[in-house]
């Protein structure tokens, strides 16, 4: 069978499932072969392959296996993406986004087929990235784990943990997860990349937010300044907002909306640093005040097209 064609069909068997498959259970059906060494690192390479292609393949436990084995599959809703109806001007500002901060190893153009499309002729001279981020096999994982308040399970230092990702932070050129780890009763600080081998997430929702904002052992980039200090009113769509309340603390939230959406007051010294700050939500953010920091917000953006 053709790499293309197994994969393909392993995409299928994945998305088609209603409970994880064992990797035996994907060998016979895919038609793999034998069990054996050759296997499984064929079905290694294959799924490394769906990751590096965005197919949000996951590894959950097989419902009454004993001893526990891993299972996967793709669920549904995070794999298939409803057409948002995008207008150009809304798609441009999303590919704008894409280009300037941009995650190592992630190419943005592709992704934007999904949205519509890229903007058309300026893709010949796309704008040069401000930011080069690194990736982690795990990074993706991780959001989504913060974002969902799904438990984590990983090694680190030859230990086992199960933490309750609370907070992703960018230092210094590295990734830090901070959560509450279940086993030691306490919070504590990973560095993402010393993670030993990949994640294990658990279902959404799986532990109540955090009163107050985690501690970190860095100040916010937005107050890493000697500016006048401005209070920015940032206002975030609700599928946003955890990810939000998470960075800036609950203290910040001056309004929550019927819609899901919130306002924040968020304290700014360095307004590069927190222009940076509002493209992580690409279309989801909004400056809305004072006036002339939107307005710097805005010809800033106009000056990169």
């Amino acid at each position: 069978m053709a790499k293309l064609e197994r994969l393909l069909n392993l995409t299928a068997a994945l998305l088609d499932t209603e409970r994880p498959l064992s990797a035996d259970d994907i060998r016979r059906r895919i038609g793999y072969g034998p069990a054996g060494a050759a296997f499984h690192r064929t079905f290694e390479r294959d799924k490394d392959d769906l990751r590096e292609m965005g197919i949000p393949l996951r590894v959950e436990p097989v419902p009454g296996s004993d001893p526990p084995l891993d299972g996967y599959r793709i669920d549904r809703d995070e794999y298939y993406l409803a057409d948002p109806g995008l207008e150009p001007d809304e798609l441009a500002a999303i590919h704008l986004a894409a280009t300037a901060v941009r995650l190592r190893g992630v190419q943005g153009a592709e992704a934007m087929w999904k949205l519509g499309g890229t903007p058309g002729a300026a893709d010949a001279d796309l704008v040069q990235p401000m930011a080069d981020l690194p990736d982690d096999p795990n990074l993706g994982a991780v959001f989504d784990a913060v974002n969902g308040r799904r438990v984590l399970s990983f090694r680190y230092r030859d230990t086992e943990r199960d933490l309750e990702p609370h907070r992703l932070d960018y230092r210094r050129g590295r990734w830090y997860l901070t959560g509450h780890d279940r086993v030691r009763g306490e919070e504590r600080n990973y560095r993402v990349d010393r993670i030993e081998g990949l994640v294990k997430m658990g279902e959404p929702e799986g532990f109540d937010p955090p009163v107050s904002a985690p501690s970190t052992t860095a100040r916010p980039p937005w107050l890493l300044g000697d500016g006048t200090e401005t209070v920015a009113q940032l206002l975030v769509d609700a599928d946003q907002a955890a990810w939000a309340v998470h960075h800036v603390g609950p203290d910040h939230v001056v309004e929550r909306r019927e819609d899901g959406s919130i306002l924040l007051d968020v304290p700014v010294t360095n307004r590069h640093a927190f222009r940076s700050f509002v493209l992580t939500f690409l279309e989801h953010a909004e400056v809305v005040g004072p006036a002339d920091l939107r307005a710097e917000m805005v010809e800033w953006l106009e000056s990169l097209t």
